[in-house]
């Protein structure tokens, strides 16, 4: 059972270290023909190139052998009951979950919260960002088993999101959009789009390659508008603190008879 784990692992190594040698080349001719000083801690550096090598590898192939395979038997199955609609909620738990341990959306709660000094924490922003996401792919099961048109979801959700952008600061902005990029990491997208490819491929009649698709559009759009709705609400609080009517204190009359 362990030796079948690891069929192919050989194969995701050498696509880890083909798709990091551009990065590390661009880095060692920077560092010969542009900084050109020591580098402080060379054997840390190393000894992390080398960790980060492994631990891509191992992770890859731990979603290949486990979180591909469990997503899509999950969509087959429960796609061909007649309780399908359970799909939904599912998506919504697995959509929240998947991004709570995407590794790359919390890099970014942890500058976010680091950039701006800890005024906008990085907890509630993984929250919200979940949140969305976890929303926008239950609406994804539901697209795919009432097959509803992407671009009936993708152009309202678009013109919200812009919409919102009027509504707060252009920090958060760029935050949303970054967040939309970061959430489309690996567990994201490949347990949830096995999940749909699974299921569109249980239904009578669909085209899995045209249903079972679309998803991570759908994903890169939740967490703008759901970064967006927080940038808000964070406004309104920051306006209610600096206002000390809020918050019950007396005001100071003035006048000008002394």
């Amino acid at each position: 059972m362990l030796l079948n784990i690891f069929d192919g692992y050989w194969h995701t190594l050498e696509e880890v270290i083909v798709a990091l040698a551009p990065l590390l080349l661009v880095f060692i001719l920077f560092q010969l023909l542009v900084i050109r000083k020591p580098i402080p801690n060379l054997p840390n550096v190393l000894a992390g190139t080398v960790l980060s090598i492994v631990g891509l590898s191992l992770f890859l192939q731990g979603v290949k052998a486990g979180f591909l395979p469990f997503g899509e038997f999950t969509g087959l199955t429960l796609s061909d009951a007649s309780y399908n609609w359970i799909l939904i909620p599912i998506g919504f738990v697995l959509g929240v979950a998947s991004i709570v341990a995407e590794p790359a959306v919390l890099v970014l709660g942890y500058e976010v919260e680091k950039a701006s000094s800890g005024s906008i924490k990085g907890k509630p922003l993984i929250y919200s960002v979940s949140l969305g996401v976890g929303l926008f792919v239950a609406l994804a099961m539901a697209r795919v088993l009432y097959g509803i048109p992407l671009w009936a979801i993708l152009v309202p959700g678009y013109v919200i999101a812009f919409i919102l952008a009027r509504f707060t600061s252009k920090t958060f902005i760029s935050i949303a959009f970054d967040s939309g990029g970061v959430a489309t990491g690996p567990m994201t997208v490949t347990f949830i789009l096995a999940l749909a490819v699974g299921t569109a491929t249980g239904l009578e009649g669909r085209d899995p390659l045209i249903e079972g698709f679309g998803l991570v559009a759908l994903v890169a759009l939740a967490p703008i508008i759901a970064v967006l709705l927080f940038g808000i609400l964070y406004n309104v609080y920051e306006k209610k603190q600096e206002d000390p009517s809020e918050k019950g204190e007396p005001q100071v009359e003035t006048t000008d008879e002394f």
